[in-house]
């Protein structure tokens, strides 16, 4: 009798063990999909900066650069001017 009272016991609290871990395993997913989620919006964030910081510099270029030159304007951007042109042979 002793041994079976036991065996229940031992059985329950495996089953509170399961279900703490399956709690826990599911708020680090929610979590995680949070995390993921605001990465997200900082990424678009962080191009949309980008493409406005390149319009603004290529509005800039084209106050500098001659009107017959415009065509080729992002030639004119820095990080193209600081690259070097591959050799024609």
């Amino acid at each position: 009798m002793i041994s079976g009272c036991h065996n229940k016991k031992e059985e329950e609290a495996r089953e509170k063990k399961e279900k703490r871990r399956e709690k826990k395993e599911k708020k680090k997913n929610q979590k995680k999909g949070k995390m993921v989620e605001v990465r997200k919006v900082v990424e678009e964030w962080e191009i949309w900066d980008e493409e406005e910081e390149a319009a603004k510099l290529e509005a800039e270029a084209k106050k500098l650069v001659p009107e017959k030159f415009h065509e080729w304007i992002k030639v004119f951007g820095k990080k193209q001017s600081e690259r070097m042109p591959t050799r024609k042979l």
